[in-house]
């Protein structure tokens, strides 16, 4: 009887080291000390493909949608309140070309008005991307009107001061490396045709190249700090360029602030204005991470391929710090090189809570 009982024991170690084993060998590779993603909200069918996102006075943040995964319902501008409550915000106009609306970066003007990148890059169709501006009277969006014309591939929008600073991700198609650039126009400055080539353009004040083999996008998202400095999320080399001013906004240099192995893209870029450390939006690996003012690199969250409906991290393009809240918008647009790789319901922005 006790011969039993020991072969029943030794039988159940081995079964329970075994997982042991297995349980090691599938994690030796995931960060550890990672936070968790939840769910934010799931958004509505027509909301398929979203992106930027704003933070509002009110507590609230508005969120560009230009559903590329499936134009068929056409493009928004959503708001997500306080309490987060989604409703419609603003209908972005089409472009009288293309007919479709393309909604990407957005941003807060001390005006009150709102900027966005429309982003209309296809084979056929280049130098018709647009910076607009959504007219806000009493909270509410009035109409949107055209400030720049004749960009490739706008897609985010920043604001220091007197000026509106745009990304051009491709700026030469075609280029190897690939050479895409950052303008700057002057607050008020409207109607703006850009010049051909656009390399050639008067309001082009810095050049990023790209050397990744596959994946084709480079100087994406932008943030400043408070400081006055201005950095660029270069997309597929997972570096972030910073670019420094003189006290009459020339720029004085142009370098490579962060290269760091643990990230593998640099989509959306965020500037804590408490701590000045930015939070970079991930695609490639599903993560979230922490950019420090020395040019440290932490990795707050990531997870593996998922549908997004238990709140996980679905191929991010842009995270915001709304209090202690990280608010990750899922873009779920799967290419070749991210761990994404279906696009599927449902719709989502996840939150990962710091305290």
């Amino acid at each position: 009887m006790l011969k039993k009982q020991f072969v029943i024991v030794a039988v159940v170690l081995t079964v329970i080291c075994c997982l042991v084993v297995v349980g090691c060998a599938n994690n030796a590779n995931k960060p550890v000390g990672l936070k968790q993603a939840r769910l934010l909200v799931e958004l509505p069918d027509y909301c398929n493909t979203p992106d930027g996102m704003a933070l509002m006075p009110d507590g609230g943040f508005v969120l560009s949608v230009p559903n590329f995964n499936d134009p068929t319902p056409g493009a928004f501008i959503m708001k997500i309140s306080a309490d987060n409550k989604v409703s419609k915000f603003f209908v972005p106009p089409p472009h009288p070309k293309t007919g479709a609306a393309g909604p990407m970066g957005i941003c807060l003007a001390p005006s009150g008005d709102l900027y966005y990148a429309d982003n209309q890059f296809s084979p056929d169709t280049q130098r018709t991307s647009r910076v607009m501006r959504i007219v806000i009277r009493n909270g509410r969006p009035q109409r949107a009107v055209t400030v720049v014309s004749g960009l490739n591939v706008a897609n985010a929008v920043a604001i220091k001061g007197e000026y509106l600073y745009v990304s051009d991700t491709v700026m030469v198609p075609g280029s190897k490396p690939l050479i895409s650039g950052i303008f700057r126009f002057k607050i008020g400055e409207e109607g703006v045709e850009m010049k051909t080539p656009l390399e050639n353009d008067p309001h082009l004040i810095a050049k990023i190249k790209t050397y990744h083999e596959t994946i084709g996008y480079g100087a994406d998202g932008l943030c400043f700090d408070t400081k006055g400095n201005l950095y660029c999320g270069n997309f597929a080399d997972g570096t972030i360029h910073k670019i420094t001013f003189d006290k009459r906004d020339n720029v004085t240099s142009n370098k490579i602030f962060v290269n760091d192995p643990k990230m593998k893209c640099a989509d959306g870029l965020f500037c804590d204005p408490k701590t000045n450390r930015i939070i970079v939006a991930d695609m490639v690996q599903n993560a979230i991470q922490f950019v420090y003012p020395d040019g440290s690199v932490e990795t707050i969250a990531m997870n593996g391929d998922t549908d997004g409906a238990d709140g996980g991290i679905d191929q991010p393009c842009e995270a915001i710090l709304r209090g202690d809240e990280v608010i990750i918008s899922n873009m779920d647009w799967p290419f070749e090189g991210v761990v994404n790789t279906t696009w599927d319901k449902p719709y989502t922005l996840s939150v990962v809570k710091l305290k």
